[in-house]
C-alpha cells in the first residue's frame, strides 16, 4: 500500500509499505505547514532542486533520522559536504532502491540556493521523480513549466498518481497543469505548490474542474491529509 501525505507547498511523505520517503521537506518557515521538522520520520529524502523552499529542512531531518538524501548530482554533493548520507543521481537515470525504482525526469525551472550575502550557489539541474513499485507509479513533477515530453512520460508509464504544481508565476498555472494531465493520463492528479504565499495563491478547485472536463480525476488535499493507492 502507498500513502501520500501533503504537508503544504511541495512537501509530501510517501509511505511505501512502511518505508517513509519525504519529498522536498520545506516545513520550517512555511506559512502553511502543520508538521514540524523534528516530528518528521524519514528513511529517504528526495530533493527536486536546491531552492530553499524545497531543500528546506532536509539536512536537519537527515542528521536526526539518518535518512539518505537522493537528489541530482550537484545538489547531492552539496548535501554530502554538509554531512548527510547521499545518493547522487541525474536526469534520465534510474536506480533500484529497496522500496522500488526511482527515475529522474526533466523539469523546467532553476536550482540555486541563495547564500548569506545574496549570492546564488548553483546546485545543478532541477528534476521531477518517477517513483515505481512492482504495481504502482507516482509522478512528482517538481517545480516546472509545462513541457511536451510529459506526453512521453505518460505514454511510457501507467501513472497512478501525478503530483503537479499549479501555483503559476514560478511554475505551471492551472491551465497548463490541466494540459499536463492530458499528456500524462494519470488515474488521479493532486495539485501542489499553491497557496503558500499570495503570489502563488491559485484555486485548486479550478484545477479539479478543469481535469474533470478532460476525463482525469483530481483530489484536492488539505494540509495534513493523505491519499492512499491500494
Amino acid at each position: 500500500m502507498i500513502t501520500a501525505t501533503w504537508h503544504g507547498h511541495s512537501c509530501y511523505t510517501i509511505d511505501i509499505d512502511g518505508t517513509k520517503i519525504v519529498v522536498d521537506p520545506f516545513l520550517t518557515g512555511s506559512p502553511v505547514a502543520r508538521m514540524k521538522a523534528d516530528e518528521v520520520e524519514a528513511d529517504f529524502i528526495l530533493l527536486s532542486h536546491g531552492h530553499s523552499d524545497h531543500l528546506g529542512d532536509a539536512l536537519a531531518i537527515a542528521a536526526r533520522t539518518g535518512a539518505t538524501i537522493v537528489a541530482p548530482n550537484e545538489l547531492a554533493v552539496y548535501c554530502g559536504e554538509q554531512g548527510a548520507a547521499v545518493h547522487p543521481m541525474h536526469i534520465g537515470g534510474g536506480f533500484n532502491f529497496p522500496w522500488g525504482r526511482l527515475q529522474l525526469t526533466i523539469a523546467h525551472h532553476g536550482s540555486a540556493l541563495i547564500e548569506d550575502g545574496g549570492r546564488p550557489l548553483y546546485l545543478g539541474s532541477p528534476c521531477g521523480f518517477l517513483i515505481k513499485t512492482e504495481t504502482k507509479c507516482i509522478y512528482f513533477a517538481g517545480d516546472t513549466g509545462l513541457f511536451l515530453d510529459m506526453k512521453l512520460i505518460g505514454d511510457r508509464n501507467r501513472i497512478d498518481l501525478a503530483l503537479l504544481p499549479i501555483g503559476d508565476n514560478f511554475t505551471m498555472g492551472v491551465e497548463d497543469a490541466v494540459t499536463a494531465t492530458e499528456y500524462l493520463k494519470p488515474k488521479v492528479a493532486i495539485p501542489m505548490h499553491y497557496g503558500t504565499w499570495e503570489v502563488i495563491d491559485t484555486d485548486p478547485e479550478e484545477f479539479a474542474a478543469g481535469t474533470e472536463k478532460v476525463g482525469i480525476k483530481s483530489v484536492v488535499l488539505q494540509v495534513g491529509e493523505s491519499y492512499t493507492i491500494e
